[in-house]
């Protein structure tokens, strides 16, 4: 509750209604509270927010690849909003009120390493998805003992199966085993290469969609 001691133009200490008053080095001072809006339902608004659903279920089952994939843009935030701001910025399109991610645009690892070079898969195999490569070792600063991640994400579940540290570069291959139940459904890949200690990532690149034998 707050007193006027010295008529409506001075002396108000604390709130009175959605007027505030206070003393600032021997100053008085009356400020308005705004009106608060507990849930705002502007276009813009409900536009930002569906934005902000899709990124989000795209992201969570994906959090331990993104851990590591944006190691470098934890700067005072963290690896996952990071990531969070990168794909709403960059890979949210669509008319109101339908949005969707383009995973081709949605990074989920970020840096300088050297990528891929003729990514692929192969998913004639129940249960598993097979990842591909050629050896680029020799190129840029790709080194034979970087590793690969690879990642298959389920939109129909929402989740993801996924390999963090998996072979080196000149293997070639990495194989990632799915659940018997993501039989028939429609799967989505990526896959990034990581230095030998973690410091260094390259882009992800999108393999496409494909469905799970």
């Amino acid at each position: 509750m707050g007193k006027i001691s010295q008529g409506i133009l001075g002396g108000l200490s604390g709130k009175v209604g959605n007027v505030i008053g206070g003393n600032w080095k021997g100053i008085d001072y009356l400020r308005i509270k705004p009106s608060s809006v507990a849930n705002p339902r502007t276009e813009g608004q409900v536009n930002q927010r569906n934005k902000f659903t899709v990124t989000l279920e795209f992201l969570q089952p994906n959090q331990p690849f993104i851990k590591k994939g944006y190691r470098a843009y934890a700067v005072k935030k963290t690896e996952f909003n990071a990531a969070m701001s990168y794909v709403l910025n960059n890979a949210v399109t669509g008319i109101a009120p339908n949005f969707e991610v383009q995973y081709a645009d949605a990074l989920l690892s970020r840096g300088g390493l050297s990528g891929a070079l003729n990514p692929d898969t192969n998913l004639a195999t129940p249960e598993q998805v097979t990842f591909i490569w050629d050896d680029n070792s020799n190129e840029g600063n790709a080194a034979t003992t970087d590793k690969v991640m690879v990642l298959v994400y389920n939109p129909a579940k929402k989740e993801s199966m996924y390999v963090l540290e998996g072979a080196e570069r000149t293997v070639g291959s990495q194989i990632v085993q799915i659940p018997a139940t993501y039989a028939g459904d429609t799967v989505e890949m990526f896959m990034a290469f990581i230095s030998a200690d973690g410091t260094k990532v390259s882009n992800s690149v999108y393999l496409g969609s494909g469905t799970a034998a």
